[in-house]
């Protein structure tokens, strides 16, 4: 898998889990991801908490789990 293939939508995180992991709910269809932190955010240390807006890439293997890559301002 390429990273062309991924596919880009953003949501609001909506419960923040331990080790780098976050719930997020999705604008598109309202469902919920579970979404981790992509390593340039871990890297430079980008604070995600619940009630930011994110974007979040996801496999089209499987539409459940995600990886954040932008937090939005």
């Amino acid at each position: 898998m390429s990273k062309e293939d991924c596919i880009e939508v953003t949501g609001t995180v909506v419960e923040k889990f331990p080790a780098g992991q976050f719930s997020v709910q999705l604008d598109v269809d309202e469902r919920l991801v579970l979404a981790h932190l992509a390593g340039k955010l871990r890297r430079n240390r980008i604070r995600v908490l619940a009630g930011d807006r994110v974007t979040i890439e996801m496999s089209p293997y499987d539409l459940t789990k995600g990886r954040i890559t932008y937090r939005h301002k």
